[in-house]
């Protein structure tokens, strides 16, 4: 079991217990692109309380989690898990969504206007993610499985600078998904919400919570361990 310190980088107590994800989230603590920080740096940030998340993140049962458990597969089996878990569900997702997106916006838009925002920023999202996980399946992790079986610096050379565009187009995302955050109230629908502004609200916080885990995965995992091996 791990006891959570002050001092741990935020990146590695989820790495250490994945469910402490959730509690970042919740405080909007960043433990994707932004986790290379410690604990003390990142409640700061935000203004909270040390003692009481430290307190709350060692309270888990950190037993290990029924399923896959990613960080211990090798670099393949880490993108296959990636491709099934979150590139595929995402695609799924997002043609499920979007019209349910488009008619909120439609509908209520014109007496709330953060809705016309949440469209545009939904939007925003979805085309950042299509081409970011198209390139991702069709040329980088190829090439990272090409060059962890079979290193040569004639691949590394090649490899490195789209995965350094890789960690900036996740900032981008992270940003997106700040923003949604914040103009949905933390994905609280007001008391008199209709059906579909509380299923939008809450399909988008799951999608949030998949993005930041798939995010992390990918930046503190399988690229530290590409990075590693150069």
């Amino acid at each position: 079991m791990t006891t959570v310190n002050h001092g741990m980088w935020v990146r590695d107590i989820v790495n250490e217990i994945p469910k402490s994800a959730d509690i970042f989230r919740k405080n909007r603590i960043d433990y994707c692109c932004g986790g290379k920080i410690s604990l003390s740096e990142a409640v700061a940030a935000r203004g909270l309380d040390l003692e009481g998340v430290m307190a709350e993140i060692n309270a888990i049962e950190t037993r290990q989690e029924a399923g896959i458990q990613p960080k211990y597969l090798d670099e393949k089996g880490i993108i296959t898990f990636i491709q099934n878990r979150y590139h595929q569900e995402l695609m799924d997702e997002f043609q499920a969504l979007s019209p349910y997106v488009t008619k909120l916006a439609r509908k209520h838009g014109p007496n709330e206007p953060h809705l016309v925002r949440l469209q545009a920023l939904y939007k925003e999202l979805r085309n950042e993610m299509m081409i970011h996980t198209e390139e991702e399946d069709h040329v980088v992790f190829p090439m990272i499985i090409q060059y962890m079986e079979n290193p040569s610096s004639e691949i590394g050379d090649k490899l490195q600078p789209h995965v350094s565009e890789l960690e900036g187009e996740h900032e981008t995302v992270g940003n997106i998904l700040k923003e949604l955050r914040q103009v949905t109230s933390d994905f609280t629908p007001h008391s008199n919400a209709c059906g579909t502004y509380r299923l939008v609200y809450t399909r988008l916080e799951k999608i949030e919570k998949d993005t930041f885990d798939h995010v992390h995965l990918e930046n503190h995992v399988l690229f530290e361990r590409v990075r590693k091996a150069m």
